[in-house]
This record gives structure tokens, C-alpha cells and sequence, in this order.
């Protein structure tokens, strides 16, 4: 870290690989013990998802975003998993359909009325240095079903998902409830330490 101009330490760039600032803010937050100064991705940059994994595509947006900017980048995929539909949609989870209402409407249909409704949420995260090079990654999962009706307001399937361990659906989890036991709080919080080690902020 280098002083500025008023002789104190300015806390180290992160760069989040998302346009999405949402979730730039999410991640943000639940990262904000590291000390960082977290911001997204230079606007309009599109990043095509060719991965076969999540891991492989949260490196491919780290990679790309930490050469374009020069700065250290965190990249961040995830997605929902229905048991019943063979892991579906997984790695199509935000391609299944125009928007969320149309992607939970498609998924609760596809699913019908199935008694086997087990789900998960996966998430990874994948650090990159300036220069592009992977130095870090992570990996969280939250298990849970797939209600038959929304429950509360989200984006994403968070209104449909119910997480067993809180007795609730994912879209009314407090930021607490989310960093502890959502797959990105999981992914987040195992990353964290690597953070500090990487950007020797310890």
C-alpha cells in the first residue's frame, strides 16, 4: 500500500469482475474486515462465461479484468442446482430465462409438483494479480429446497430457495444469515485470509 497525498496508507484496489453492483456491494461487504477499497469492473466490459465449472469461469473473469485494469481482481461465479432436474441449471443459472421472474416461473414449472426438491447454491471465487495469474480461489455451497411459491423478495431464485439451517427462504437472510451459511458468504469468508496473505495485509 502507498501513502497518499496527505501521508496516510491508502488501502489496496480490489477489483470485483462484475458489472453487477449488487453484488460488487455484497461481496464488498462481506469482505470488508480485509481492509480493502473494493470497486467493479471498468463499465460496458462483457466477459463471455466459456467455463465448464464455475471455478473456471470465476478465473477467467478474474484473469481478464486484473490485466485489463492492472490491479488485483476477484472473480465470482455461482449458480442453483436442482437435484431432480440433474443439476439444473447450474452453470446456466442466470441464462435460464430473460429475467428472475421468468427464471423462477420456468424453473417451479420444469419441477411441477416433484416431492424431491432438494437444491444447492454453489459459488467460487478466483484471485488474480495484475499481471492475470491466478494466486487464489474458493469455494462455497449452501443446501436447501425449492419452495413451491416465492418467499419474500430477491433477486436471482433467493424468493424460492429455502435454506434448512436458518428456517427460512434465502431472500429473506440478514447479511449475517449470508455470510455465514449463503455459498457466496462461505466462498467469501475462505478466501479472506488468502486475500490478506496475497495483498500481504496481515
Amino acid at each position: 500500500m502507498a501513502p497518499d497525498c496527505q501521508g496516510s496508507v491508502a488501502p489496496a484496489v480490489l477489483i470485483i469482475a462484475s458489472g453487477n453492483p449488487a453484488k460488487v456491494a455484497e461481496i464488498g461487504q462481506m469482505l470488508a474486515d480485509v481492509g480493502l477499497s473494493v470497486k467493479r469492473q471498468p463499465e460496458g466490459l462483457e466477459i463471455e462465461e466459456t467455463g465448464s465449472t464455475y471455478l473456471e469461469n470465476a478465473r477467467l473473469k478474474a484473469s481478464t479484468v486484473a490485466r485489463l485494469t492492472g490491479h488485483w481482481a476477484l472473480g465470482d461465479d455461482s449458480g442453483l442446482e436442482v437435484d431432480a432436474l440433474g443439476g439444473q441449471p447450474g452453470l446456466y443459472s442466470a441464462r435460464y430465462a430473460a429475467s428472475d421472474p421468468e427464471r423462477i416461473a420456468r424453473l417451479l414449472r420444469e419441477l411441477g409438483p416433484h416431492p424431491y426438491r432438494s437444491a444447492s447454491f454453489n459459488s467460487a471465487m478466483a484471485l488474480a494479480d495484475p499481471s492475470g495469474t491466478i494466486q487464489a480461489e474458493s469455494q462455497g455451497i449452501c443446501r436447501g429446497e425449492i419452495l413451491l411459491t416465492p418467499s419474500g423478495e430477491g433477486s436471482g431464485y433467493d424468493p424460492i430457495f429455502w435454506v434448512r439451517e436458518a428456517g427460512n427462504s434465502y431472500a429473506r437472510l440478514n447479511p449475517n444469515q449470508r455470510l455465514r451459511l449463503g455459498s457466496r458468504g462461505k466462498a467469501a469468508r475462505a478466501m479472506a485470509p488468502q486475500l490478506r496473505q496475497a495483498l500481504q495485509l496481515n
